[in-house]
């Protein structure tokens, strides 16, 4: 299936770089381009992409605001945030507020096209050495970070909660598998369980999660 891309960012050339970029690649589809946050949640209800490539810092409605009302609206469009710090701490909040992973906007078209494929698929962090250091970094800082909540990890079995760690750091699924030596279909089985239990999104959130109630504490 081709996967369908809104560009959201105020800078047309980047808009129109980004765009030209994805079209090129097999697969993917750019259906639609916004200006600000508050044109990328009209466009995501009238066009239904599949990938939302956000801007943080924009006028009028910032990406982070965009990105908390589409993901409360519960549209299947996957956030992906993009940024030209690696370390901006509006980053991190976007995260939070529901993104699937982040890009920074000097990355190669392939890795571009990586990016998207990877958070349309749900399964894996997007670039998660530097996602991992980045929800590290902010979850020491952060003072609104979530207190630790036993009531949700009482709900993981002893298995599950052995998976989320490694999701936290980073591991795919065939990779969590052969750490712990059973079959990736296990794992995936695993890993939607936790997800479903713990009402996120994706694994992206559940790294999160793991990191604020300090089921991984940042080395």
């Amino acid at each position: 299936m081709t996967i369908r891309v809104l560009i959201v960012d105020d800078q047309m050339m980047v808009r129109e770089g980004f765009s030209v970029l994805l079209n090129a690649m097999e697969g993917i589809e750019v259906v639609g381009e916004a200006v600000d946050g508050r044109e990328a949640i009209a466009q995501v209800a009238a066009l239904r992409p599949d990938v939302v490539l956000m801007d943080i810092r924009m006028p009028q409605m910032n990406g982070l605001e965009a990105t908390r009302e589409i993901v409360a609206a519960d549209t299947d469009a996957k956030v992906l945030v993009l940024t030209t710090f690696d370390l901006d701490e509006y980053v991190y909040q976007a995260l939070r507020a529901g993104a699937s992973g982040f890009l920074l906007k000097d990355a190669s078209a392939r890795q571009l096209a990586d990016g998207v494929r990877v958070v349309a698929a749900g399964e894996a962090l997007l670039a998660p050495s530097v996602t991992k250091r980045l929800i590290a970094e902010f979850s020491k800082l952060a003072e609104t970070a979530r207190v630790a909540d036993p009531a949700g990890l009482g709900e993981l079995t002893e298995r599950e909660k052995e998976v989320l760690v490694l999701i936290a750091q980073g591991l795919s699924n065939g990779e969590i598998a052969g750490r712990l030596i059973v079959a990736e279909s296990t794992i995936k089985t695993h890993v939607s369980r936790i997800l479903v239990k713990l009402g996120l999104r994706d694994r992206t959130q559940a790294a999160v999660f793991a990191y604020e109630t300090r089921l991984v504490t940042p080395s």
